[in-house]
């Protein structure tokens, strides 16, 4: 498989000449009963959605005529019904020929659409010859649960389904990596009919999240994270509101962040408001990556990805798939934050530094208000960096770099050792920083996972130490206040909290993302609210 480049002017014309319509948001209907359906129902067409599927395999008792009146008479949105077989992963494992009397029962009443199985859509097709009502559309689906096929294999199943009549194509497979999309986003754009194309689990979100970029008729949200009809579908509600999957266009750009694990990433939600607070075409999504190199040269295209944050385990890796490192992220050794420029190549950046040390710098600014000072605040103090780690590196030339002298005190002094060799400064064990204090007003950096959740009760120095600061800022940012900032606070020191470098760094991504300056206020609310 090689690189994704696809061409804004192909997912337009793939798609444009078939159907104007954007990719319809379809919701499961998983109740065990005909009346928690409707109940669901009500609920899907709140949520926001399009199209209801009506999973008959769910019911645990089940009367054709009487059941299926109701449900699609009473049904506020459209239907999709499917009744999936224990063979294709549902839970029907009942007479064949009654289930597909259930489907054919299910045109007659008025539903939209009918999903059947490829295995049997031959038979099924040929069945409703010459009897389908105008409106009516028939989905034939294949549903992979291992892995997906190279391109060429996807391809012949699409010619297979096409073969069968199938009104519009669906292809469910499964992602064992995140750049198996790639091949299913390829056929969507290149399909010349109406398609449905999903990669499922985790790793295969995008290809949910991203439909409408790459034309897919229509793609799956849950109801609740209870109900969930094939594995790593999203919410609904989510797909509208974190996601604004209605903005989503075949030119929209695509910025995520890359980790593993990733999930858990607030970025999406403070970036995705962002965009659309400045009416910007762009979605930021999460991206599970194992490999980065081949990620990289999957999704080469400059919409997709056209940027994204860095976490862990990749910001050193990523370095290696870089065209330019800005100097200081090369010093460091950590990226967080890639760009790609329009002619394809990555530039990489180290936003965590800036995000810390103008926090600190902000809050020295305020001690010596006063006094203001020319320059840096930094400039001349004694800043001591607990951990030489990612957060650590950063801090100890970020600090440097404003001409602050830098004691690094780390758990092995050979890593303390190192990391002040090349900043130019002095190295300690971390119990050595309790009987350390050869001057007042210094400055304290913790990016040690001493006091993070669930050990909250624990601190890296002993209290009586925190007379020698005049302030101490921890990376640490859940929780928001930890025992070192409590003690730090009763000690009369200025106190800088880990969700500021979290936010700030994130101002400094949106610039280099957008080029635009970062909507302030709404990052600290959204932090506020969700953090």
């Amino acid at each position: 498989m090689g690189s994704l480049s696809l061409a804004v002017s192909d997912i337009q014309t793939s798609t444009g000449g078939m159907r104007s319509s954007p990719t319809l948001l379809c919701t499961p209907l998983m109740g065990t009963t005909v009346d928690q359906m409707l109940i669901e129902m009500g609920k899907a067409k709140e949520v926001g959605a399009d199209v209801v599927e009506i999973r008959l395999d769910c019911l645990r008792k089940f009367s054709p005529q009487q059941d299926l009146e109701i449900l699609i008479k009473r049904s506020p949105l459209p239907t999709l019904v499917t009744c999936r077989p224990f063979w294709e992963g549902g839970q029907y494992d009942g007479d064949e020929s009654k289930r597909q009397d259930a489907l054919r029962l299910a045109m007659h009443l008025g539903a939209s659409y009918v999903d059947i199985e490829l295995e049997v859509a031959y038979e099924f097709i040929n069945s409703i010859h010459g009897k389908k009502p105008e409106n009516f559309r028939v989905i034939v689906s294949s549903h992979n649960f291992h892995n997906t096929p190279s391109s060429e294999a996807i391809g012949n199943l699409v010619a297979r389904i096409q073969a069968s009549g199938a009104d519009i194509v669906k292809i469910a497979t499964t992602a064992l990596d995140i750049t198996d999309c790639a091949r299913i986003f390829q056929i969507m754009v290149h399909s010349q009919v109406p398609t449905i194309g999903i990669v499922m689990g985790e790793r295969g979100l995008i290809s949910r999240l991203l439909s409408p970029k790459f034309g897919a008729y229509l793609t799956y949200g849950a109801l609740e994270a209870g109900a969930i009809s094939a594995p790593g579908q999203p919410l609904a509600k989510d797909l509208l509101d974190l996601y604004n999957f209605r903005l989503i266009r075949p030119d929209t750009k695509v910025y995520g962040i890359i980790g593993k694990p990733v999930g858990h990433s607030k970025s999406p939600l403070l970036f995705n408001a962002a965009f659309k607070s400045v009416g910007l075409n762009a979605v930021y999504v999460h991206l599970l990556v194992d490999d980065v190199e081949k990620f990289f040269k999957t999704y080469s295209a400059v919409d997709f990805v056209a940027g994204c944050s860095c976490t862990i385990p990749h910001k050193e890796v990523a370095l290696h798939c870089m065209d330019e490192i800005d100097p200081i992220a090369k010093k460091i050794g950590a990226i967080n934050n890639i760009v790609r420029r329009p002619d394809g190549t990555l530039t990489a950046f180290n936003t965590d530094y800036i995000g810390a040390i103008s926090a600190i710098e902000d809050g020295l600014r305020v001690l010596n208000s006063a006094n203001p000072a020319v320059g840096s605040p930094l400039a001349g103090k004694l800043f001591v960096v607990l951990g030489a780690g990612g957060a650590g590196k950063s801090l100890a030339y970020g600090a440097a770099q404003k001409g602050a002298r830098v004691v690094v005190a780390n758990r092995t002094l050979e890593r303390a050792k190192e990391l002040a060799d090349k900043v130019g400064g002095q190295a300690l064990t971390l119990e050595e920083v309790a009987d350390f204090h050869p001057e007042d007003g210094m400055v304290l950096a913790n990016t040690t996972s001493v006091g993070m959740k669930p050990k909250i009760d624990l601190t890296p120095i002993p209290k009586q130490v925190l007379k020698h600061y005049c302030m101490v800022f921890d990376a640490i940012y859940t929780p928001k206040d930890t025992r070192l900032l409590r003690e730090a606070r009763e000690s009369n020191a200025i106190i800088v909290y880990g969700t500021e470098m979290l936010i700030r760094q994130g101002f400094e991504q949106y610039k280099n993302f957008t080029g635009l300056k970062a909507p302030e206020e709404l990052f600290r609310t959204l932090m506020e609210k969700h953090a």
